[in-house]
């Protein structure tokens, strides 16, 4: 655990890269241990935001509109999402998180809970302060707004 005092921009700059770098492998990691349901980045997505176009979603994901239009026909199918028109533009639809699909999210949430969960105590090197500094610190990053983000995702 780092514990010491940063004080250069450089510094700064190659801890934040770090962060990106393991944050990246933590979540390889889970998906190579955990059955991830199609589309629960979508799910996710709509968790956060409420409901969105299919354009939306595509831009929030970088993938392409007929990509995630193909995941959310497949979310549609399992009754995790629906779409409907946009009540103030009945030109546009808006996909919602349904109530199966919260539930859906949830046990996937619950079960990468479970796992890094174990991870951690197998380590036996930090105690929940540390792990709650860690969520603080990630959630204070994800909070952050400028002009060069956009819906606060880097």
């Amino acid at each position: 655990m780092y514990s010491g005092e940063v004080t250069t921009a450089t510094g700064i700059e190659t801890l934040g890269s770090d962060l990106v770098v393991q944050a990246a492998r933590l979540v390889r990691a889970i998906r190579h241990s955990v059955d991830q349901p199609v589309g629960v980045r979508v799910l996710s997505l709509l968790d956060e935001f409420g409901a969105l176009s299919v354009t939306e979603l595509a831009e929030i994901d970088r993938c392409s509109q007929p990509t995630m239009s193909g995941t959310v026909n497949t979310l549609l199918g399992n009754g995790w999402v629906t779409k409907e028109s946009d009540p103030q533009d009945a030109r546009r639809s808006v996909v919602r998180l349904t109530a199966d699909g919260a539930a859906e999210l949830r046990g996937f949430r619950t079960e990468v809970g479970e796992l890094i969960a174990a991870r951690f105590h197998r380590s036996g090197r930090y105690d929940d302060a540390s792990l709650q500094l860690a969520i603080d610190v990630m959630r204070d990053l994800l909070a952050t707004n400028d002009k060069n983000t956009e819906r606060g995702i880097l």
